[in-house]
């Protein structure tokens, strides 16, 4: 151990003789670790990290697959379940210490502080089971947590405020704790705060900021209440399990648990679809990790960027390499003398392994700057305006992996340096090392530079493709036009707006909206294009025979409009009308459906004037009356569903009451509003907070942005991906411009004799010229007939994150291919100038 803490020491005397080595060695390393270790902050956080919570390990999750947020019918392969499931589940089971359930989705809702003149402000809550935080392990902050007791029907309305919320928004008020809060019109009394960290049981962008008891959920959610629906899935469940529980025996046992369940009447499950029971199966999936909504988002792209940015450490590797190889050679004569006065071959391997290691780890040290600053930037590109619960304070596990990442790197970069060392013969020392005829240091600093050239020209393609990808997608036709529109969300149940209010107050508000100087169109929406959401239904065409049980040939999407949304929205009418303010109750039922929807159902794709039902066992019809172009109203990179409209004032009455409470929910959940004007309009946004104040003081704003931002917030991944592999790309570009320039550089020095003899036997500068940057490029062009092949099956291998775009294009590799060869001329005609500016006696002298 003393030997080793001297090799230490030796080593730092040696690097502070050398400052500008140092230096540059440190920063080229730390920004290879740095990169790194960034993107493992993510993947930690995202993909291995387990929840906040006590013994997650014992935790066990009711299914395997990522759901959200109302579903209804058969599943499959189950993961989100009814109360009454749940409570089948919990109470047949006693593997289970505790089982919980938590609402799939979450809710906007509009808080006022009890006896405050503020107005309200939108949070967004979630709903969980009383036992919640029991089964994790949590206790309060401050005050309690919710319990069994609280989630049971004519239990007292409490609420559970997450610590960020009440540090933030309340400064940590004592008096919170017990207080009084109207909560969506009711009043709720805030028991408790949860600790620090806590999110609930998924990491999310916006996690919760309050939690209330499931009993609470007609309350919160108003008109469509599912709290006692058995025929519609809401819940994600999560438990804690005794030790050495058997989980494959718990899993069948529930599997027929389901089974039966689904057989019973308690289901509701319709006779032809009961031949599909024995087919529902569940899984039990380990649950420390919670639910990995964002896992499922977001693990392509960051094992994408894990690879790229180990190439760039690899890099980092092979540029280090050189810089010790250099050094190792320019004390050559040292080791060589030491060698020849008795110092073992050994000893003098573990100084140089020794001294590649404290440069390793220096820069890793140094490398947590960039780290911590890489994490925030990577946040910033995927999340933006959101809060996500990912610290780029690097935890432990980082930490460890930046010093294992350190070490590992020490020990690439070292083992050319300690091989010389170990060859060093000792009859060097007698005539000089620098005039060694061995080649071999030579071979491995050009093949290192090969190596970078490789490497390099892989990430620039990856990013070229990934660049074009984005355009592609960025520039595809949607269907609407986002010039001069807007687009806010509010929500009228939070301000205790009832359904039969509702054809009254949108008229109220159109006015206002529409009497805004500059104004040109108004109109309201279930959903905006693009705003990642929708619903779905069955349709049946009129003449048409049914599907079969179980088949989802009928599926279409839908939404609820107003008159005038598709000019409003930019969206053509391709046959037929718009939407009017005569559809009304007064009027047959009509709808207007996309292209994809005409031709679908219809063979001749002419779906004007016929008609389709939403249930086989209702007698409404819906007539269509108009088709518009098609509309992606997800992600971009989705295909265009089948799509229906109805009308925002048509209310339609069904004799089956679940019909009639999706007719209901259908009409007050109309969120969105699209506002089209005739150019800038200054203070738009506060004119329109205005105007809704004037309807009622108690609606909150949840977001105001332009139509252009809520389609760019689409592409915030693959934006993000993009960024990154380009900054990765030109980090490896010039970590191997420098590669080869060093290289050159140090072969320019050594062959200065050679290149005096040769300018005195009459060789002009042109020719040294030559000489050298054939000698350079001869490594380049090498590199690239390597890296030519290699960047085709990287494109091949990232495929999946290319849109409109081959994985070989050939622009993108000429492109790529100059752009190295550009950077490469760059690096490599300094060393050559300088090689042909040299004059011969003075070259003659050198040695």
């Amino acid at each position: 151990m003393q030997a080793i803490f001297e090799d230490i020491r030796y080593a730092l005397r040696q690097f502070r003789k050398v400052p500008g080595f140092t230096a540059t060695a440190i920063l080229t390393l730390a920004l290879g670790i740095g990169a790194t270790t960034a993107i493992f902050t993510l993947v930690h956080a995202v993909l291995l990290k387990s929840l906040p919570v006590v013994k997650p390990s014992e935790l066990w999750r009711v299914g395997d697959t990522e759901n959200c947020c109302i579903n209804g019918g058969m599943q499959d392969d189950w993961s989100l379940f009814s109360t009454d499931q749940y409570r089948t589940f919990r109470d047949n089971n006693p593997e289970f210490l505790q089982m919980a359930a938590f609402q799939s989705g979450a809710n906007q809702i509009s808080v006022r502080r009890q006896g405050s003149d503020h107005p309200a402000e939108s949070y967004i809550s979630q709903l969980v089971s009383g036992n919640a935080f029991d089964t994790f392990g949590i206790n309060a902050y401050a005050g309690r947590l919710l319990q069994p007791s609280d989630d049971q029907k004519g239990a007292a309305p409490v609420a559970v405020m997450s610590f960020r919320t009440w540090q933030q928004k309340f400064g940590q008020d004592p008096s919170v704790i017990g207080g009084s809060f109207i909560i969506n019109g009711e009043p709720y009394t805030v028991v408790g705060v949860t600790p620090p960290g806590y999110y609930g049981e998924r990491l999310a962008s916006d996690p919760a900021s309050f939690w209330f008891p499931l009993s609470s959920e007609p309350q919160i959610d108003g008109v469509m209440t599912v709290l006692d629906r058995p025929d519609l899935q809401w819940l994600n469940i999560i438990g804690r399990v005794k030790p050495d529980t058997n989980i494959k025996q718990v899993e069948a046992r529930m599997q027929v648990q389901l089974r039966q369940w689904l057989a019973s009447p308690v289901s509701k499950v319709e006779a032809n679809a009961k031949t599909l029971i024995p087919k529902q199966t569940l899984h039990l999936a380990p649950g420390g990790g919670g639910v990995q909504t964002l896992r499922d988002q977001y693990q392509d792209g960051i094992h994408l960027l894990m690879w790229i940015s180990s190439f760039v450490l690899l890099i980092a590797c092979a540029n280090l390499a050189n810089l010790m190889l250099v050094r190792a050679t320019t004390r050559k004569l040292q080791t060589s003398v030491r060698s020849a006065l008795g110092a073992p071959r050994a000893r003098l391997v573990r100084q140089a392994l020794t001294e590649s290691v404290v440069l390793s780890v220096m820069g890793g040290i140094v490398s947590l700057i960039f780290a911590y600053g890489g994490t925030k930037l990577i946040l910033h590109l995927a999340f933006r305006k959101s809060y996500v619960p990912i610290h780029a304070t690097p935890s432990l596990p980082v930490l460890g992996f930046a010093f294992a990442v350190s070490l590992l790197t020490g020990v690439l970069f070292g083992v050319a340096p300690a091989w010389m060392t170990a060859h060093a013969n000792p009859i060097e020392a007698l005539r000089g090392a620098n005039r060694s005829t061995g080649q071999g240091s030579s071979i491995t600093q050009k093949s290192l530079v090969i190596v970078q050239a490789a490497i390099s020209l892989v990430l620039l393609c990856a990013a070229g493709l990934l660049t074009q990808s984005l355009r592609n997608l960025q520039h595809q036709k949607f269907g609407f036009d986002t010039n001069n529109r807007y687009i806010l969300h509010i929500d009228p149940q939070m301000a205790g707006y009832k359904p039969e209010q509702m054809d009254a107050f949108y008229r109220q508000l159109h006015d206002l909206l529409a009497g805004i100087p500059g104004m040109k169109s108004v109109a309201y929406s279930l959903y905006s294009p693009m705003e990642g959401n929708n619903w779905g239904t069955g349709v049946y065409i009129m003449g048409q025979p049914p599907p079969q049980p179980g088949s989802n040939e009928n599926n279409a999407s839908w939404i609820r409009a107003s008159a005038g949304y598709f000019d409003t929205i930019g969206t053509k009418i391709l046959q037929g009308r718009e939407f009017a303010d005569q559809d009304t109750s007064a009027t047959a039922p009509v709808a207007m459906v996309n292209r994809t929807f005409a031709k679908k159902f219809f063979k001749d794709g002419n779906a004007i004037g016929q008609h389709f039902r939403l249930d086989l066992k209702t007698t409404v019809n819906y007539e269509i009356v108009g088709v518009t172009e098609d509309t992606q109203y997800w992600q971009p990179d989705s295909h265009i569903r089948s799509m229906f409209f109805l009308p925002a004032q048509q209310w339609v009455k069904y004799e089956d009451p679940d019909m009639g409470t999706f007719e209901q929910v259908s009409h007050t959940k109309m969120n969105a509003i699209e506002l089209h004007t005739s150019g800038f309009v200054p203070g738009l946004e506060a004119q329109v907070r205005h105007a809704i104040a004037q309807v009622n003081p108690n609606l909150t704003v949840i977001d105001f942005q332009t139509f252009d931002e809520q389609v760019q917030s689409n592409f915030n991944q693959p934006g993000m991906i993009v960024q990154l592999t380009s900054l990765f790309g030109l980090l490896a570009l010039a970590l191997a411009s420098i590669g080869l320039y060093g290289v050159t550089a140090y072969s320019v020095e050594r062959r200065t004799s050679e290149i005096g003899i040769r300018m005195a036997l009459g060789a002009d500068r042109s020719a040294v010229l030559r000489l050298v940057l054939r000698g350079a490029f001869l490594q380049v062009v090498i590199g690239l007939a390597i890296g030519i092949p290699a960047t085709i099956l990287g494109g091949r291998a990232m495929a999946n994150f290319l849109y409109g775009i081959k994985p070989y294009d050939p622009l993108v590799l000429v492109v790529t291919t100059i752009v190295l060869l550009s950077a490469a001329f760059v690096a490599a005609v300094l060393p050559a100038r300088r090689a042909a500016n040299t004059e011969p006696m003075h070259a003659l002298r050198t040695e």
